[in-house]
């Protein structure tokens, strides 16, 4: 008999990052409707409110009190990003064309983190940055910038992001050329709120200027999701509906990556009409409603028989925070997977290739390594049995989830309550679902 359940993810992150920092400078009130509640999110807030944003939060939204693009005030301190990449690196952005000088710190693994990535392109535009020895704290000088045009040596969504920000302050236009597309929340929020910023295929064009205020509507964050997603095609009778999760093409990476290999994924959009793939955002809706450029839907996924597969570097962007999943599941896939350009694993909360081999270890999963790479050869069974270490990632955190879930004998999963950077109720909604 087949086990049917239904699950709804939290509210994105990344979007939420996006909706706060936008917010901050447009002009008017924004009303954030299902923002995401982490550490990293709250991590962006209070860093606003530093800056003499007022930001009030209701039952399930936040509004923002948009201060426009020259309305922050020196704050009275560092300003400390926690543990979230995403919040350092825009605020760099945000901050460089500012009219006063402000400090960025964080702490625990962001700390160790790249900075050179955001600040070297945006001293290209004028920005003057000082950081310790390429990592936090980053001390930015108020400056003039002038748009300049960039070609991202890296596939990162955190560095376009930051360079856009940027431009709203420059003079002149900013324009970007991306190797690979990564998502792109930024750029759909900074057209829906009004800004001129037009795209054709890997290019970017951004004029500075104002902006006005919005309403927001958040959707499910599909990061969050994934485990879920990973996990129901890996058991056996088993099927999960997951309703209003996010889908932009940007970060289908997985899906698109799991049907490749066999898995049985139905997406509805939430216009209706079953999709393999997933078109455009349509013409933003008109102002005065309450939403966002995002394309949302729910996604059903059924029991899978996979089959291993060749995953290219420019398919690498579009689901780089779910590649530990992945590799779970082409542990458990017939034949062999092979997985290339994931270098940048090596620069998130922690170096996930290198935390990655060490769950499998653990898992007594076998898999072949390279600089930027892994080969992995299924099927395998998973042994289980150890104690697995999260090395406070998240990310690793959740596939040590699934590992334990398809294991035959019990893990203890060390440090589990590195979820609350994203997720802090991922543990319990695992359970619910699969338990």
């Amino acid at each position: 008999m087949i086990k049917n359940k239904t699950y709804a993810p939290p509210p994105d992150k990344a979007i939420t990052h996006r909706a706060l920092l936008l917010a901050a400078i447009a002009e008017g009130s924004t009303v954030i409707s299902n923002p995401a509640v982490c550490g990293d999110t709250a991590a962006t807030a209070a860093c606003l409110r530093k800056l003499g944003v007022a930001i009030s939060r209701g039952k399930n939204d936040l509004t923002v009190k948009g201060a426009g693009l020259r309305g922050f005030k020196k704050p009275a301190g560092a300003l400390n990003a926690g543990e979230s990449g995403t919040t350092a690196r825009l605020l760099a952005g945000l901050l460089a064309g500012q009219e006063f000088d402000s400090v960025i710190t964080g702490q625990g693994s962001l700390l160790k983190r790249p900075m050179e990535r955001v600040t070297r392109p945006l001293a290209a535009m004028g920005a003057v940055i000082k950081s310790s020895g390429g990592r936090l704290p980053l001390r930015i000088s108020g400056s003039r910038l002038k748009g300049t045009d960039h070609r991202l040596a890296l596939p990162s969504a955190q560095v376009k992001s930051a360079l856009l920000l940027a431009g709203l302050y420059a003079e002149g236009p900013t324009s970007i050329t991306e190797r690979f597309q990564t998502r792109d929340h930024t750029e759909r929020l900074l057209k829906y709120l009004g800004a001129r910023i037009s795209s054709s295929g890997l290019n970017l064009y951004l004029r500075p200027g104002r902006f006005n205020a919005r309403n927001i509507m958040v959707p499910g964050d599909i990061s969050a999701a994934a485990p879920f997603i990973v996990a129901a095609c890996l058991l056996t009778d088993f099927k999960l509906t997951i309703r209003n999760i996010g889908l932009n093409p940007g970060r289908m990476g997985l899906i698109t990556t799991l049907k490749a290999m066999g898995a049985l994924i139905t997406i509805r959009p939430a216009w209706g009409k079953p999709l393999m793939r997933c078109p455009p955002v349509a013409q933003s809706p008109g102002r005065g409603t309450s939403s966002a450029p995002e394309p949302a839907g729910d996604i059903t996924v059924s029991s899978s028989e996979l089959k291993g597969i060749r995953i290219r570097p420019d398919e690498i962007p579009a689901m780089i925070d779910e590649l530990p999943l992945l590799a779970l599941a082409a542990a458990r896939s017939q034949g062999t997977t092979i997985i290339s350009g994931a270098g940048e694993l090596r620069h998130k909360e922690s170096d996930r290739l290198k935390t990655t081999l060490a769950l499998f270890k653990t898992l007594g999963l076998k898999v072949e390594a390279g600089k930027d790479s892994l080969v992995i050869r299924g099927p395998q069974n998973i042994s289980g049995g150890k104690p697995a270490e999260t090395f406070n990632d998240h990310r690793v955190a959740m596939a040590a989830a699934v590992g334990a879930l398809l294991a035959a004998k019990p893990v203890k999963i060390k440090d589990a309550g590195c979820v609350r950077k994203s997720y802090p109720a991922f543990f319990a909604d695992f359970r619910k679902v699969f338990y």
